[in-house]
Order: structure tokens, then sequence, then C-alpha cells
């Protein structure tokens, strides 16, 4: 018990660092930056103009632009203390009685895991050894699928993935981001508010659409149809209308970067 508390005073006075914070907002701004990219990318595909719209095709974006390589290098350091004081928030929560708190704690969790794969990823571009997401994803799908149970599995990650993404378009529309940020009056209040209603739902539905493929790949038992977000944003323009609502989700994603830009300055650390 003492020994917990201990580890817990710790970790309070690592996820209060001035250092910390600041880089974890830094990694707000580099996470702003990566969806201003995506959400460039995903409309040039709705006009045919090729890309891959998902994390890798926005750092591989990255790398040709002026001083791009140095803006990666930041964009590694920012999503590893923003993944790193995601998971120190994680664990501050562990030992609460609160069952509120326990759902905070697992949320932040998944989302530094995902901040510091995504860190990883940008690594790889940073080193000019790029992996490709949709690659990646294929191959973990094929391994899922080959172990016992692994279709029902994949069906359960397909289904949680989904529920993610119906969970932002209900942030979005419900303007739950309001807990997470600290905003001003007037004008900018009703900006920001638009920017982040607008990218939550947008981001809410790629997500949606890819934990719809991962239950896809399952069912048909083929990891082609999982292909990772670049895969789902491609599905999205196969549809009726589809290069419209691909510009739309694409401009969403930018709002979204924009959104992140402003959060870098005032979230709620």
């Amino acid at each position: 018990m003492r020994a917990g508390r201990k580890a817990r005073r710790v970790a309070g006075r690592a996820h209060n660092s001035r250092a910390l914070t600041l880089i974890a907002r830094i990694g707000f701004a580099a996470s702003g930056l990566m969806h201003l990219l995506m959400g460039y990318i995903a409309i040039r595909i709705a006009f045919h103009h090729g890309g891959e719209s998902d994390q890798s095709g926005a750092f591989a974006q990255l790398t040709k632009l002026p001083g791009g390589i140095i803006v990666l290098w930041a964009t590694v350091a920012g999503l590893t203390a923003l993944g790193l004081w995601l998971l120190l928030q994680a664990s501050l929560g562990i030992g609460s009685s609160s069952k509120k708190r326990w759902v905070r704690s697992l949320v932040s969790l998944c989302k530094g895991a995902c901040y510091l794969a995504l860190a990883i990823t940008a690594l790889s571009f940073a080193l000019r050894r790029p992996s490709n997401s949709a690659t990646a994803t294929r191959h973990a799908t094929a391994t899922l699928l080959s172990l016992a149970g692994g279709q029902a599995l994949l069906i359960v990650v397909g289904l949680a993935t989904a529920g993610i993404g119906g969970y932002l378009i209900y942030k979005g529309a419900r303007q739950k981001f309001r807990e997470d940020i600290m905003l001003p009056s007037g004008p900018s209040q009703r900006a920001i508010t638009a920017l982040a209603m607008t990218g939550y739902v947008a981001k809410g539905i790629a997500i949606l659409t890819l934990g719809i493929l991962f239950v896809v790949a399952a069912v048909k038992v083929d990891p082609q149809d999982a292909s990772g977000l670049d895969g789902a944003l491609k599905a999205l323009a196969a549809l009726p209308f589809g290069e419209a609502i691909l510009v739309m989700v694409g401009t969403g994603l930018m709002a979204y970067g924009l959104y992140s830009f402003a959060r870098a300055r005032l979230a709620t650390l």
C-alpha cells in the first residue's frame, strides 16, 4: 500500500511537470499538423490525385516540405510526450473507487498507446525507414485470422473500433470536447466549437468506416479488406456520391487539425 502511494506521488509529480506538459502541448500541435495533411490528401484522393490518406501518408507528405525532417523530429518528441502524459494520467486513476475515473483511465490508456504508436510511425520516417500503415494493418489482420478464434476476435476488434468512431461522432455532436479545453469567450469560442464539432464528427465517420471494414474482413476471412484508415477513406470514395463525402470528411479532418492547434494552447492538462 505504502509503495503504491509512493508510486502515485511520483507519477503525479511527473504528470504535473512543466517540461512534460509543454511537450505534450507540442504533441497536440503535431497531431493537428498530421490531421491537416491527412485531410488534404483525402481531398486529393477525392479528385483522383492519389496518395495515402492515413498517418503514413501524412508523414510522407511532411518529409517533402522545406524543413520537414526537423518538424518530423519535433512531431516524434511531441507525440511521445503526449502518449507518456496520457499513460501517466491513466496510472493516476488506478485504485480509485470511482467508476467514472476507471473509465477515464481506460480511455487515457488507449489514447496514450495510440499516440506512442503514431510516434513510432513518425520515427520511422524521420530515420528514413518509412513504414506503411495499411500494409501493417493487413499483416496484423492476417495474423489474427490465422489464430484459433481469430475471426470472432477480429469482429470484436471491428465492433470496438466502430464504437470508438460512434463515440467521436457523439462527442462532437454533443460538444463533450468542452471537458478537454478551456474555451475563450466571444467569436473565438464559436470558431473553435465549430471546428471541434466538424472535426470530431468527420474523424468519427472515418474510424466507424474502419471498424466496418474490420468486420467485413473477418466475415470474408480476407485481410485485404482491412487496409487501415487509408482503406476506410477510400471505401467512402467508392460509395454513391462518395467523392463529395470524402471531400467533406477530408475538410472535417482538416478542421480537427485546426482544433488540435487550439487545443495545444488551451487544453486542460
